[in-house]
């Protein structure tokens, strides 16, 4: 058990290139330290590092071409809503077009405890420098399909959100966009879109990931309280990583989604999958007992997020 307890820590040695053997199936693959974390931590450590393979994969809340069960009444298993437009390559949150909004959110609610979500996607379009906007939000919340002023969706929502920024608000940050962030809330926190979210972030990172000419990937990590966010943005088949936070509480029950948002300015926001992946980790007799639904989603900050300066 604490071999198991101290993996946790180490995991994201792990993280390495991205296994190519199923096309289309990115994945944290076991890298050259891999070996090492199997002799330091046998047993349940081979299980923590996801390798990408179908094994672990959730079909039931993945979004995986060709899209079956996507707006259907007979096989639901994703509804769209707003100017989502659904392809045979791509779901269009939104168009390169002004003051549109789109969502698209899994149907049935996760129960997993640990998991891991990998998001192929692309953000394109005609403006140049800052005359594009305004991003993609990916969602692991209690309420799903509900419009609203955050990325396409509902404010003050209860869970985590991880925000795609391209455009800066505030013109006095000193962040280079585009821009990730992370925010957890129980419902009482709102996003500040003058601040580009900066009063509720708990941590972000610069990523270059809009008008490329190639493909686009985002992971996020969700295992034992601690929460990772990793980008593949460089077509090197390699994570890189971004964000990394400890003290997260996320309930079971939850519904993953992406939206997106336009105003004055716009963007094609396309997705072109979500996987979510099963993180085989094991958990001490007490937290097995804890009934993971009622769990209030929060974080213990050694110190308070980050302020407006």
């Amino acid at each position: 058990m604490a071999a198991a307890a101290a993996a946790g820590w180490v995991w994201r040695w792990g993280w390495g290139r991205r296994c190519p053997g199923r096309p289309g199936l990115p994945g944290p693959g076991p890298g050259p330290t891999t070996l090492l974390l199997f002799l330091l931590f046998p047993g349940p450590v081979a299980a923590d590092i996801t390798d990408g393979n179908s094994e672990h994969l959730k079909r039931e809340h993945s979004l995986i071409k060709p899209y079956h069960g996507v707006g259907s009444s007979s096989t639901l298993l994703w509804d769209f809503q707003g100017s989502t437009m659904l392809t045979s390559q791509y779901v269009r949150l939104t168009p390169d077009e002004r003051s549109k909004e789109g969502s698209i959110w899994n149907h049935l609610p996760c129960f997993l405890k640990d998991w891991e979500m990998h998001v192929h996607f692309k953000v394109h379009g005609a403006g140049k420098k800052n005359l594009h906007g305004d991003g993609i939000a990916l969602w692991y919340t209690r309420d799903r399909l509900v419009p609203g002023p955050v990325f396409g969706s509902k404010d003050n929502f209860h869970g985590l959100a991880i925000f795609l920024d391209t455009y800066p608000n505030d013109e006095t940050t000193e962040r280079v966009f585009p821009y990730i962030s992370v925010m957890v809330n129980n419902g009482s926190l709102s996003y500040d879109h003058s601040k580009d979210g900066r009063w509720t972030e708990l941590a972000g990172c610069t990523a270059d990931f809009r008008n490329r000419d190639h493909d686009t990937f985002l992971a996020v990590r969700y295992s034992r309280g601690r929460l990772t966010v990793m980008t593949d943005l460089e077509d090197k088949n390699e994570w890189k990583n971004c964000i990394d936070i400890t003290g997260v509480r996320l309930p079971t029950g939850y519904y993953f989604g992406a939206s997106a948002g336009t105003g004055d300015l716009s963007d094609n926001h396309d997705i072109i999958s979500m996987k979510l992946f099963q993180l085989m980790v094991e958990h001490t007799p007490d937290e097995e007992n804890i009934d993971w639904t009622k769990i209030e989603p929060s974080v213990n900050l050694l110190k308070s997020p980050k302020e407006a300066s």
